[in-house]
């Protein structure tokens, strides 16, 4: 779950940061939004995919990582389900580093400081209800809640001060990246299907190479659906100027 949150939510926060300070310094509001349309975008085409990977190959990812020495095969499928939770939230966890630079850029941190920590006791109310049917799943599945619900308030809040006004063309671009990420699913769990992944304990590198090509597998069927539905690289090469 950390690894696409440096990946992409970290790295994509420390790149919009001073581009935003810069557009703000220049009073061009129209730079600044473009830049968080652009930031927007790349994060659901970089995290949903993630998020859908995560959920569909937990089990086949613990495995792999986990399932030697004493760790049983039991306990795959119980470790398997705080990351799934996890991946439940995982795009509001990134989108939340895309979006708080949007106040800091322009010195605005009580905002984002006052809804993390309403979230915060959101989250905690979160625990009561989630943990008592799904056990320490519901701790992961209450951050991400959480998450997802500070990105919301993030974004409402840009919405209302008019700093950030989405560019035409959304809802195409979800309905292409649903088309997207159902291929990237089905492809993953058809090939996870394939393998025995308890039996393979004793070919732990053979089990990790399988893995990988599953996820190869998954990431070329995404990118080339997108390809085939329209998106070009080029589409996304967008910074300030």
């Amino acid at each position: 779950m950390e690894f696409p949150t440096a990946m992409l939510g970290v790295a994509l926060g420390t790149v919009l940061l001073p581009s935003l300070a810069k557009a703000n310094t220049e009073g061009n509001t129209a730079e600044y939004s473009a830049l968080l349309n652009w930031g927007v975008r790349l994060t659901f085409l970089l995290a949903l995919p993630a998020a859908v990977g995560l959920a569909v190959l937990a089990n086949p990812m613990i495995a792999t990582l986990f399932h030697n020495g004493h760790f049983r095969a039991e306990d795959i499928h119980t470790s398997a389900m705080p990351l799934m939770a996890y991946s439940a939230g995982l795009l509001g966890i990134i989108m939340v580093k895309t979006l708080a630079p949007a106040f800091y850029a322009r010195q605005e941190v009580r905002t984002p400081v006052n809804i993390a920590l309403g979230v915060l006791v959101v989250t905690q109310i979160l625990n009561q209800v989630f943990v008592p049917f799904i056990g320490v799943a519901g701790l992961a599945l209450s951050i991400g809640t959480g998450a997802c619900i500070n990105a919301s308030l993030l974004y409402v809040g840009l919405r209302r001060r008019g700093i950030f006004v989405p560019e035409p063309g959304w809802w195409p671009f979800f309905l292409r990246l649903l088309v997207a990420v159902t291929v990237l699913g089905l492809v993953c769990y058809a090939g996870a299907a394939q393998v025995d992944w308890i039996a393979m304990k004793a070919h732990a590198i053979m089990r990790a190479v399988l893995l990988l090509l599953i996820i190869g597998a998954g990431a070329i069927a995404y990118f080339a659906v997108l390809f085939a539905l329209g998106f070009r690289v080029a589409d996304f090469k967008r910074m300030g100027h």
